[in-house]
């Protein structure tokens, strides 16, 4: 697709303004605290950080992977924070969260893949504020099951790990990543008792079967929340977009994955993996969602 090509007006994005916009960003600085709504450049920063969410991003903003579709630098990670749990607690406690969201860059030259950190940071999270639902957004840890284990021994309330894409296009679009590895994961977590949560992505070149059978997988693995979005290319040098998927196909999608058997399917085009997250997963957590309680959970 050309990328001077405009985009539809169903894609627009709010532009970031107002007093929750400011106060979410005065915390992230303060809290020296990375998100993904910034690194990877999500369209809806301006309305979530409007209502005061954001989705904290740990060990760093710079990642060992090159996804192409992916907007979070590549590179050799410098940092390794052993003070960021207690920040990442903190921010939570100061926001009154009822639900938070925590994702991170992978880290795959350690010998852990950040585990610990995560471990650490979900801990925190528990002992300074105890009725907040946890969900995590991890890489795959190389099929490692053991390193998810020592995350999921912290105890979230949600573990979520995205495909991203159909079968085909994993090695092209995700390029370090594997279909069968990520839907080990997800099994994995689901094997011992964890709410599961996966999501995908439409625009960058899938067919109409293969997106129907990626559902099917992940009715299959048991996963319980679906979301379902437009990707964007960040930049140029990524992935181009083959197609915008209108909002009818999204509607569309969302009653294949219900009529499948996954509880949750979250389907538009603005929709990205941590998008509402608070109201997507409050049939697990048992949390509901409050008009003027805020959540960490925006992408």
């Amino acid at each position: 697709m050309n990328d001077t090509m405009r985009k539809p007006a169903w894609l627009r994005a709010k532009l970031p303004s107002g007093p929750g916009y400011n106060a979410v960003r005065k915390l992230v600085d303060d809290s020296k605290l990375h998100t993904v709504c910034q690194s990877a450049q999500c369209p809806n920063l301006g309305e979530c950080w409007s209502r005061g969410t954001a989705t904290v991003m740990i060990l760093g903003n710079i990642c060992t992977r090159s996804c192409n579709f992916c907007a979070i630098q590549t590179g050799r990670p410098t940092e390794y924070d052993l003070g960021e749990p207690a920040r990442v607690a903190e921010a939570v406690v100061t926001m009154n969260l009822r639900h938070c969201v925590i994702t991170s860059v992978a880290r795959d030259e350690l010998k852990d893949g950040g585990a610990a950190v995560w471990a650490a940071t979900i801990r925190a999270i528990r002992a300074s504020s105890p009725a907040t639902a946890i969900e995590v957004l991890t890489p795959d840890w190389k099929g490692q099951t053991e390193l998810l284990d020592l995350v999921l021994d912290a105890g979230p309330d949600i573990f979520n790990h995205n495909l991203e894409t159909v079968e085909r296009l994993q090695k092209p679009v995700r390029v370090q990543a594997r279909y069968d590895r990520s839907r080990l994961i997800l099994r994995h977590a689901k094997s011992r008792g964890f709410t599961t949560k996966t999501g995908i992505m439409l625009g960058l070149g899938e067919e109409e079967h293969e997106i129907e059978q990626t559902l099917r997988d992940i009715a299959a693995d048991k996963t319980d929340i679906l979301t379902i979005g437009q990707y964007l290319q960040p930049t140029p040098q990524h992935w181009p977009v083959a197609r915008w998927a209108h909002p009818d196909e999204f509607a569309r999608w969302k009653q294949v994955g219900l009529a499948l058997g996954i509880g949750v399917v979250e389907s538009g085009p603005m929709v990205r993996s941590s998008y509402h997250a608070d109201e997507q997963s409050k049939k697990y957590t048992g949390v509901e969602h409050l008009n003027n309680v805020n959540a960490l959970a925006g992408v």
